[in-house]
């Protein structure tokens, strides 16, 4: 006799942030809602689990992590190259955090049912199917509402994800996992990939002793980058958190071209880059400190000659060079795609939910707000309207592509009372954030949020002639 079916409203693959994003606000605004979620780790969480050690947030720990829970604990970093600004959680607390997610608020509801280990399939049929990855037993779910898809994002870091370029015999090639493993000094350390993960090669090299002098950096493309001073909680950096907002707006308002553009938007720190002499030709979200900067600018053998296509004991071979290299050399990749370009799919479709992201480099906030419109309006035209899905990053241009449709969203979120409620109580929500205890009478910081709306318009109107000229 076959084994009963699994039952849920909503079946969610993966566990991951975003995932636990959605869950979350999904329990606290529909009461009736029941979930099954899967994923492959042993524990919630997603790619934290196979991230590096010394592996940190890049943002205000104030607004990652679930709708529900705080992570961050109100802190600002009294030393190090964070100093002065709020705390960044480590991974070992991010992954902490959603184990305690899981286990004090998802299921004690008794409404949400966890599948580790596992992955979701689909049956002939169309039915779909959970397997277990330890005891290869298959179970069907009957799913009564939606399949939840939270894998689209397919973050890569440089343990699950082998390097696209050869190795040379004796050539000796890490990770940036295994860089606390180190159990001799070499002559020379070469960083490979110029995002997220190569900037933190680099200051964990310095951090740990290891002279500039002896740092190489591949970087195939120069960054675009966020200053993280400019987006802190707490009410002592509300007029520059704030006047951040409204600075990017004007600089887009303003901008007679691109060019002018991300000058203006350099001008004011809103944007920074490592090198002033070199023009970059990507963004990725990534966040930095100044300090964090500083420490970056150390490393004067920056190599950009394209990417790396292989290494030999005594050079190193790119799209547009060759480089000598010593032999004794530590290679440390750090080449792992984070950011994979989503599908063209809507968020909503027939019986599905795809988890993308509806407003500019949120990913978690977007979760929760899509748990927010899925319980709260029925027309699905309605809801995709709500939820127009924000590019994922790639090119500078994309800075604006994505201000682009926040902004419209936004004003389309404005227009519905119920959700302008839940956004200005939302902790994943920036401005939420920004405004926690604004008294009433405190005229003067009310005046630059009206400001929001005003300047939203006049940048929204500049908006389409500065994306044709890029197309010109």
């Amino acid at each position: 006799m076959p084994a009963s079916p699994l039952e849920a409203d909503y079946l969610v693959m993966g566990t991951g942030a975003t995932a636990m994003a959605f869950v979350d606000t999904l329990l606290s605004e529909d009461a009736d809602a029941t979930v099954l979620m899967v994923d492959r780790h042993h524990r919630p969480g997603g790619h934290w689990n196979d991230a590096y050690p010394f592996v940190r947030l890049h943002q205000p720990s104030e607004w990652y992590g679930v709708a529900s829970r705080e992570l961050g604990q109100g802190n600002r970093d009294a030393t190090g190259i964070n100093a002065g600004l709020y705390g960044l959680a480590s991974g070992a607390q991010v992954l902490a955090y959603f184990d305690q997610v899981m286990q004090e608020r998802f299921l004690p509801s008794g409404r949400v049912r966890w599948l580790p280990m596992s992955e979701v399939g689909t049956d002939a049929d169309g039915v779909n199917h959970v397997s277990s990855l330890t005891s290869g037993t298959r179970k069907r779910v009957r799913v009564r509402k939606k399949v939840v898809n939270a894998t689209h994002a397919q973050t890569a870091v440089p343990s699950t994800h082998k390097p696209k370029y050869t190795l040379g015999p004796g050539v000796n090639c890490v990770p940036l996992n295994r860089l606390p493993d180190i159990s001799r000094p070499h002559a020379a350390y070469t960083v490979v990939g110029s995002g997220k993960t190569g900037m933190d090669a680099i200051l964990w090299l310095l951090e740990n002793g290891v002279a500039p002098a002896r740092i190489r950096w591949v970087m195939p493309r120069d960054a675009w980058l966020w200053n993280r001073a400019n987006f802190q909680p707490g009410l002592e950096n509300f007029e520059r958190s704030v006047g951040s907002n409204l600075g990017q707006l004007d600089a887009i308002a303003e901008a007679a071209s691109l060019p002018d553009l991300f000058a203006r938007l350099e001008a004011t720190e809103q944007l920074l880059r490592i090198d002033p002499a070199v023009q970059p030709s990507t963004f990725r979200c990534a966040v930095v400190s100044q300090a964090e900067l500083a420490q970056l600018r150390r490393i004067d053998d920056v190599v950009r000659l394209g990417h790396l296509r292989r290494i030999e004991t005594t050079r190193i071979v790119l799209d547009q060079g060759t480089v000598p290299a010593d032999p004794d050399t530590l290679y440390i990749d750090c080449s792992a795609c984070a950011i994979v370009m989503p599908p063209a799919l809507p968020v909503f479709e027939a019986g599905r939910i795809n988890l993308f992201m509806v407003r500019t480099c949120a990913p978690l906030f977007s979760a929760a707000l899509i748990a927010y419109v899925e319980s709260h309006v029925t027309d699905p035209a309605e809801k995709n309207a709500l939820c127009t899905v924000v590019p994922s990053p790639e090119r500078p241009i994309d800075w604006l592509r994505m201000w682009a449709v926040t902004l419209a969203n936004t004003a389309r979120w404005r227009q519905h009372a119920g959700l302008q409620a839940w956004l200005m109580q939302c902790r994943l929500n920036a401005i939420a954030v920004f405004v926690r205890g604004v008294k009433p009478d405190d005229t003067a910081r009310l005046a630059l949020l009206k400001q929001m709306g005003a300047k939203a318009g006049a940048a929204g109107a500049r908006l389409p002639a500065l994306l044709a000229s890029a197309k010109a």
